[in-house]
C-alpha cells in the first residue's frame, strides 16, 4: 500500500447562524453559532490531492461576508490560495479533486483547479447539474466550471488509487451524493474526513439530523456505516465543522503525518 506522506488542514471560512437548532432540531434553539469550514490539501506519491475547498475566497472582499443559503452566511478571513502559496503550492499543481458534496462551503475555490481531475458520486453530480438543484440549496455559480474538468463518476465506495491508501465512503443524507474520504497516514493511522456526515461530534454521537438534510434515514444510516468503520479500523473522525474540534488540529502551513 502506498501510505500518503502528510495531510494539510487549511483554513475554510466560517459559516455563521442565528439558530444553531438547524443543525439539531429541538436543541440549541435561538442561539448563534460560528462553524470552522475546512479544506484538505494531501500529498500522495507525489501528487497533489485537495478534498473540498472552503468558501469563494472572493467573500475576503466582503466585510461581514454574505448570506449564501439556508440562512447561513459565509465568511472569509484567510483565502486558500493564500494557504496554498504559503505552503508552496500552484493550484496547477493540483492533480485530483474530490468533493463531499456540493454546498457553497464545500465547493467555493473549485474554479482554481481546472486541471484536476474531479471524483464525484453520480447522485451528487445528478443533483449539481438537475433542474432541482436550488431545492439542496446549491449555487451552480460556484461549481459550474467543474463541467470542463476531466471527470470520473463514482458509484457508491471507492478506492481512489486502487491501493486502499485514500478511499471514497458514499454517505448519503445530508445530499444525495454526500461522501466522506478515509485517508490512510504513516504517523497519525487511519482519518476519516467527515463532510458533513455531522456537523459536530455531540450531533454525530446523538444522530441528531439538520433539518436542511436531503434524507433523515440516509443521514443516521451513514452516521452508523462511519462509526462502524471508526471501530473496526481505530480512526479517527475530523468533523469538518467541529469548532472544538478544529482547534485542535494543527492548520497550515503546518501539517499532519
Amino acid at each position: 500500500m502506498t501510505l500518503v506522506e502528510r495531510i494539510y488542514d487549511l483554513d475554510g471560512g466560517i459559516a455563521e447562524v442565528a439558530d444553531a437548532s438547524i443543525y439539531s432540531p429541538g436543541t440549541d434553539v435561538g442561539r448563534p453559532l460560528s462553524l470552522s469550514c475546512n479544506a484538505y490539501l494531501i500529498r500522495r506519491a507525489g501528487q497533489w490531492i485537495m478534498w473540498d475547498t472552503g468558501i469563494d475566497d472572493e467573500l475576503a472582499n466582503v466585510p461581514g461576508g454574505e448570506i449564501i443559503a439556508h440562512g447561513i452566511r459565509g465568511v472569509v478571513k484567510r483565502t486558500l490560495i493564500s494557504q496554498l502559496t504559503e505552503i508552496g503550492v500552484d493550484p496547477g499543481d493540483v492533480s485530483v479533486l474530490i468533493l463531499s458534496h456540493a454546498h457553497f462551503d464545500h465547493v467555493g475555490n473549485t474554479r482554481l483547479f481546472p486541471r484536476a481531475k474531479w471524483i464525484v458520486q453520480r447522485k451528487e453530480y445528478e443533483a449539481m447539474f438537475g433542474p432541482g438543484f436550488a431545492d439542496h440549496g446549491y449555487s451552480p455559480e460556484l461549481y459550474n466550471s467543474l463541467r470542463d474538468n476531466p471527470t470520473e463518476i463514482v458509484e457508491d465506495d471507492a478506492d481512489v488509487f486502487g491501493d486502499g491508501s485514500i478511499r471514497l465512503v458514499s454517505t448519503p443524507g445530508h445530499t444525495p451524493g454526500h461522501s466522506s474520504l478515509l485517508v490512510r497516514l504513516p504517523k497519525s493511522g487511519t482519518i476519516i474526513l467527515s463532510g458533513d456526515v455531522a456537523h459536530f461530534e455531540r450531533n454525530f454521537r446523538h444522530r441528531r439530523v439538520p433539518v436542511f438534510n436531503f434524507d433523515a434515514d440516509q443521514t443516521i444510516a451513514s452516521m452508523d456505516k462511519i462509526d462502524a468503520i471508526i471501530k473496526a479500523e481505530g480512526a479517527q473522525l475530523w468533523i469538518n465543522h467541529d469548532t472544538k474540534q478544529c482547534a485542535t488540529i494543527p492548520h497550515a502551513p503546518q501539517w499532519i503525518e
